[in-house]
């Protein structure tokens, strides 16, 4: 299976050396292989030194290939030492085995290993899970890192088009460590990394309904969990339910764009009805408000990139106005387009229309219907932008009067995009 050079030059692994993880996973499947890693048996970090092999690892021996720079990691194990993620102990030896290594990782369908003639090692069943299509935890060890509860959400987001599920068994083991808290011990950091990750794949929804499964979602964005069993006017919202409708949307997005920040407005454009006064329910006056707050809480505490944090802001915020825009008048949309910063960011409000299209087809029965509003202030932003402020400035006008000039005129502009 290796396909390293044979120059005498050009360093080799020792001999007990095998492909091991995701690569043996994809390549059962069919799917791509995007990169490689490697487990060596039998070896010292002086001997992987002495071939050639450049040390990475902080915390065990981890090394590159100097032709490759595919990692290369001795084979370890690995003791819970303190709550979280950190609290770990990693032994490496000669004598630490490559079933040793494998019995470490998250999933039996990750804890393959393929040696240099191509031989299949399967200690653990991960091939009858990939033909059963589970994702099934290799041992009880699995409860110690809570990292494994984001990795297995993932997984099945990426392969649920594949017909993959969680085990049952597993989906027990994810709550328990959620109700022993372990999941407190996440860093907002690694959260975020692996919700973009999902968000950019096939099927994020079910990354976010496998959260909710066990229970870790409500630990993470509570914001988000509280808005299942949240009714809506069943008039405008025939599935009721918002947690429901916001896995529609984001279902949706997931159709019309491949932008993960397109996906993570369309998530949370709806927080403020999580909070909407029972007294009120189910209408949800003035949630777009409370919703905008929400959002700016949540992409705070996860430390998430201004690209994301703005559009999400942007589509909690303005979403309503934005599905009302053919009701408006043209002064309205002019206003609409100026609070939306759509002069300067055009590229943004483009992306706050398919978010807000997402949200008006999200609904039961709705998928596919027209959205007329995107086109339409997408044609009012064009026209607002083609008035020329030259003949105005000729005129005489500045400061105050030329801006109230402009304005006149890109009203008028817009008011004859009605005819």
């Amino acid at each position: 299976m290796s396909d390293m050079p044979h120059d005498r030059d050009t360093a080799q692994p020792p001999p007990s050396t095998y492909l091991v993880g995701g690569a043996v996973r994809d390549r059962l499947l069919g799917l791509p292989v995007t990169e490689r890693d490697w487990v060596v048996v039998g070896s010292t970090p002086e001997e992987m030194r002495a071939r050639g092999f450049r040390p990475v690892g902080k915390d065990f021996p981890v090394f590159l290939h100097p032709q490759t720079n595919e990692e290369y990691a001795l084979a370890r194990t690995e003791r819970k030492t303190a709550p979280g993620y950190h609290g770990f102990a990693f032994h490496t030896a000669p004598d630490v085995s490559l079933e040793d290594d494998l019995r470490r990782r998250d999933l039996t369908v990750n804890a393959m290993a393929e040696a240099a003639d191509g031989t299949l090692i399967d200690p653990y069943g991960g091939q009858a899970d990939l033909d059963q299509r589970l994702l099934r935890h290799v041992s009880p060890s699995f409860a110690e890192d809570p990292v494994r509860i984001l990795r297995v959400a993932r997984f099945a987001a990426r392969l649920t088009p594949l017909g993959f599920r969680v085990a049952d068994e597993t989906l027990t083991l994810m709550r328990n460590m959620v109700e022993a808290g372990e999941v407190d011990a996440l860093v907002p950091e690694r959260v975020w990394q692996e919700l973009v990750r999902a968000l950019a794949g096939p099927a994020p929804r079910t990354f976010i309904e496998t959260l909710r499964a066990c229970g870790a979602l409500a630990r993470l964005i509570p914001e988000l969990d509280r808005l299942w069993g949240v009714p809506q006017v069943a008039k405008y919202h025939p599935e009721i339910d918002t947690g429901d409708h916001v896995m529609r949307v984001l279902d949706q997005a997931t159709r019309l764009s491949p932008e993960p920040s397109i996906r993570f407005a369309a998530l949370l454009h709806d927080l403020g009805k999580g909070t909407t006064p029972t007294d009120l329910l189910p209408s949800h006056h003035g949630h777009e408000a409370r919703s905008e707050k929400l959002v700016l809480e949540v992409c705070a505490r996860f430390k998430a990139p201004n690209e994301f944090r703005d559009l999400a802001r942007l589509v909690a915020r303005e979403h309503g106005n934005i599905h009302r825009a053919l009701e408006l008048r043209p002064a309205t949309v002019l206003k609409l387009l100026e609070g939306t910063d759509a002069f300067r960011r055009p590229e943004r409000f483009a992306a706050a229309l398919v978010a807000c299209t997402a949200d008006a087809r999200g609904r039961l029965g709705h998928e596919e219907d027209a959205y007329p509003q995107a086109e339409y202030l997408q044609r009012a932003l064009q026209s607002a932008r083609e008035v020329e402020v030259q003949p105005l400035l000729e005129r005489g006008l500045k400061g105050k009067a030329l801006a109230e000039a402009l304005r006149r005129e890109r009203v008028g502009a817009i008011a004859k995009l009605k005819g």
